[in-house]
């Protein structure tokens, strides 16, 4: 598949945010305390997505070891929660969940974006995300943000597919004006 640009708006979210590898203990106990916090809130919300980022800059980010992986879990809901809706559902499931006392809600929003559909094992990824680079690069575009990814299987799934996001800007802009 070929990456192209979109927009993406503003998108409000049950977020945790913790360090880890994906798939370690950490990163599967704020998995939970998302669904649970959503699920007793009794609205849809989903499906899971990821940003992700290292604060080791002397390499490239893959290179870095896993369990240094820095992330914001994030399931997206419909809309703004009702004031105390959250913490509500916290309380609710605290006894059978200790994240989710963790569980925030944020509202953010990416801007312009590279996606690319990226089918098949998590660890092929970087071919994917090289695709990606190329494509920037051709384009004139820099990294302006998070690395995204959002979830589109269960991470079980023998055949997996994630929707690979970063967020642009033209590489003349700078950080400084491109943040004002």
């Amino acid at each position: 598949m070929t990456p192209h640009v979109v927009h993406r708006g503003p998108v409000t979210c049950l977020n945790v945010t913790g360090m880890g590898e994906p798939g370690g203990a950490e990163h599967l106990s704020a998995i939970g305390a998302l669904y649970a916090v959503a699920s007793a809130m009794g609205g849809p919300a989903g499906p899971l997505e990821g940003r992700w980022w290292v604060e080791d800059h002397s390499r490239p980010p893959l290179e870095v070891p896993r369990e240094q992986w820095r992330w914001h879990l994030l399931l997206p809901l419909a809309g703004v929660p009702a004031p105390g809706a959250v913490e509500a559902a916290c309380e609710q499931v605290r006894a059978s969940c200790a994240a989710a006392d963790r569980v925030q809600v944020v509202t953010f929003t990416e801007g312009e974006c590279v996606e690319l559909l990226h089918e098949g094992p998590y660890s092929e990824e970087k071919r994917s995300l090289d695709v990606m680079d190329a494509f920037m690069a051709q384009h004139g575009l820099v990294r302006n943000g998070l690395h995204h990814e959002i979830y589109l299987t269960e991470f079980t799934d023998p055949e997996p597919r994630t929707l690979l996001r970063q967020p642009v800007r033209p590489a003349s802009v700078t950080a400084a004006s491109a943040s004002r």
